[in-house]
């Protein structure tokens, strides 16, 4: 996709995008999708600061728009010589001589970039289709996989024991609490990651 094109079918502005690279700037350590979402809502900068994320619908909009921002971001600050990580957990800018070549560039065919680059998929989820993508997410994946993924929403990583996980739940659980600002989506992420890694299913 050519930048002319990206322009024309692009959901956002290019000043949107500009505004989300000032957030990034902000923290060239990284920061995790919650905490870039918490700063430009918190900065009022639309669609993000009137997002409703306790609702699925409002929460797959957003995260979508953000990550389309994201690859498109990725894509100009390439050709600067500068490599934009993205996921959920981790967001950050680093000199691309700084990126590992074996897991840090994209394969020539990255099935991420191209879902959200394409607006159409963001004009064909309704409320109905994200609940039941939600209802899915954890059913699609194989144990493994689940296990693997589990992990990481609880920001753990093997060897780990029931211990370790009960506590990092607690304390996770507590920080993404919709009463301590937090989301319902993420805590239902969390209590599903609970729940996969202490059962084994």
């Amino acid at each position: 996709m050519t930048a002319a094109a990206d322009a024309v079918a692009s959901p956002v502005s290019p000043a949107l995008l500009e505004r989300v690279l000032e957030c990034l700037r902000v923290r060239p350590d990284g920061l995790t999708e919650h905490a870039l979402i918490t700063q430009l809502r918190d900065a009022g900068v639309e669609p993000f600061a009137g997002a409703r994320l306790q609702e699925p619908l409002s929460l797959f909009q957003t995260h979508f728009l953000l990550f389309h921002c994201l690859y498109r971001l990725r894509d100009r600050l390439a050709e600067q010589g500068e490599w934009l990580r993205i996921h959920c957990l981790d967001i950050g800018i680093e000199p691309v001589s700084g990126v590992p070549r074996a897991g840090g560039f994209p394969a020539p065919h990255d099935p991420l970039r191209a879902y959200y680059l394409d607006p159409t998929r963001l004009d064909t989820m309704d409320a109905a289709a994200v609940e039941a993508l939600l209802g899915e997410f954890w059913s699609r994946l194989g144990r493994d996989e689940q296990r693997e993924q589990a992990l990481a929403v609880l920001e753990l990583a093997d060897p780990v024991d029931a211990d370790t996980i009960r506590h990092q739940y607690r304390r996770m659980a507590q920080r993404h609490h919709p009463d301590r600002g937090g989301d319902t989506a993420t805590l239902q992420r969390i209590n599903a990651a609970r729940w996969v890694l202490l059962t084994g299913e």
